[in-house]
């Protein structure tokens, strides 16, 4: 195996492979699951390899035992091409009663879970991957770690990516591994070739549902065209039907969202309902995001220069590559990472919600003193709302940067961090 660059999910992988007899790894197409499974597995089964692949699915359905043979951790790469090899790996692990015995990967959803009759439960772990974040990437100094943040650690970092004609760029080209060894001209096409796949085959392919190119071009546009926002599906249907002649129903349209969701294109963030002193309502919508902030760059034909010119939607791009790496830190902390908005438009852009109950505020600014100003503003009005006698008071606030020159935190508490000097 050639150079290997370490992923945070590695650590997290190995853990369950101590703990359970098989871990799934899912996520999108190129985020690194297989580079990563191999190199914790002891041998491989390939199931898309198409010298074998109809022997394979042949055998799943004939003796899939015969597959599972190999040295543990054995790796079943794309295991949803025969989804019966789910109960034999449960089979074979409630029988073998060893723990680190397999490692399915898979880029989508089974078409058919009729053909699985045991959910896995005590058997089978599972693990989201996405893709790199900036500190995995090599473009983060890791200066900052969102753990230390839960224990109120004093902090210090100079920002290396203190340039916003870079943070366009990264915006743009993603966190796709396969990405980080070519030229940077060449490495904006890779989100260029993931979305024209995704509209011309894999959104079909997902569940063998035949779904028009056009419409899920236009859905993915008025996707992009929302992130960070909590707008309806009727919104959407609305904004995509202003070029669409023929009818086009709610029902399709979520449709449409969750073949995308099966293969984890679309990652939306849920709403954070904490026990607050105000009577204001809060409001429960997902904010709507895709899995890498590339995805809408893609989709809605922006490069470097074009964010650098619109730089409100450069912010809303920023953010979803601040909220992507939330997502990482946040899973090597085994946290979950919401959205906060209530009816009198109070919203913080991202909560870190740990499994003991302690919990972290961020609001995300691309820089300028005014609106980290105004972040701190509002990280202190939601905090000020919280009802301390029902739940924790939060364990820090955070205004995450792209352009600033330094990480640290001011005399009031709350921590200014650069989106480049953080890890998990």
């Amino acid at each position: 195996m050639g150079f290997y660059r370490k992923r945070i999910i590695d650590s997290l992988l190995e853990r369950k492979l101590h703990s359970i007899g098989a871990v799934l790894i899912e996520g999108p197409k190129l985020c690194g699951k297989t580079t990563s499974a191999e190199h914790a597995a002891r041998s491989v089964l390939y199931m898309a390899n198409p010298d074998v692949m109809k022997s394979n699915i042949q055998l799943a359905s004939i003796q899939p035992s015969i597959l599972l043979k190999g040295e543990t951790p054995r790796l079943i790469d794309e295991w949803q091409i025969a989804p019966n090899i789910w109960d034999a790996v449960r089979f074979e692990v409630d029988h073998r009663n060893e723990c680190g015995q397999f490692i399915l990967t898979g880029s989508a959803a089974p078409t058919d879970r009729s053909k699985i009759f045991h959910s896995g439960t005590g058997r089978i772990s599972w693990l989201k991957m996405r893709t790199m974040s900036l500190f995995e990437s090599g473009e983060s100094s890791g200066a900052v770690s969102l753990s230390e943040l839960f224990d109120g650690a004093e902090i210090s970092g100079t920002n290396p990516t203190d340039d916003v004609e870079q943070l366009s760029y990264l915006c743009c080209r993603g966190g796709w591994p396969t990405t980080l060894d070519l030229q940077k001209d060449y490495a904006l096409n890779v989100a260029e070739d993931y979305v024209r796949a995704i509209e011309e085959v894999d959104i079909s392919r997902v569940d063998n549902v035949r779904r028009n190119v056009e419409r899920t071009r236009r859905l993915m546009k008025s996707y992009a065209r929302s992130i960070g926002t909590q707008v309806s599906n009727e919104t959407i249907r609305k904004d995509m039907l202003t070029n669409d002649t023929d009818s086009l129903s709610v029902d399709t349209v979520v449709s449409y969202i969750n073949a995308l969701k099966k293969i984890f294109v679309i990652e939306d963030m849920p709403a954070w309902n904490p026990n607050i002193r105000s009577k204001t309502a809060i409001r429960t919508s997902d904010t709507r995001y895709f899995s890498d902030p590339s995805i809408a760059c893609a989709v809605l034909g922006l490069g470097p220069d074009e964010l650098l010119s619109d730089l409100k939607t450069f912010g809303f791009i920023f953010e979803s590559m601040c909220v992507r790496d939330l997502r990482v830190y946040a899973d090597a902390n085994e946290a979950q990472v919401y959205h906060y908005r209530d009816k009198s438009g109070l919203e913080c852009d991202a909560v870190i919600h740990l499994r003991d109950g302690r919990y972290g505020l961020v609001e995300i600014k691309l820089g300028g003193e005014d609106n980290i100003a105004q972040g701190i503003k509002t990280l202190k009005k939601l905090a000020d709302t919280i009802d301390t006698s029902k739940m924790k008071a939060p364990s820090f606030l955070m205004v995450l940067i792209g352009k600033g020159t330094y990480a640290f935190r001011r005399n009031d508490g709350v921590y200014v961090v650069p989106l480049s000097c953080l890890k998990e």
